[in-house]
């Protein structure tokens, strides 16, 4: 699907509303083929960006886990390292 889009869930501290909004917005970007859309089109994106945005947060706060929650520094460390492999010369 779309790169951009990290997992939200199982985190501590727990997504915010801003990164579930980016998250969202992203997805709404992927689905309709533009990053900005026409004047025209503002409304149905913004609308569409809100509703995947409480989608999301509502399957957040449903979702239930036994395991420990992921530190982000960590999983960022982690990141940067697959990077930096992934992209070495």
């Amino acid at each position: 699907m779309c790169r951009n889009i990290h997992q939200l869930h199982n985190f501590e501290p727990p997504a915010t509303p801003d990164e579930v909004h980016a998250a969202a917005l992203q997805y709404v970007r992927k689905v309709a083929g533009a990053t900005r859309p026409s004047q025209a089109n503002q409304a149905v994106f913004d609308q569409a960006v809100a509703a995947i945005a409480a989608a999301t947060q509502a399957l957040l706060d449903g979702l239930v886990t036994a395991a420990p929650p992921k530190d982000r520094e960590v999983e960022a460390a982690k990141a940067r390292a697959r990077a930096e492999k992934r992209y070495a010369s």
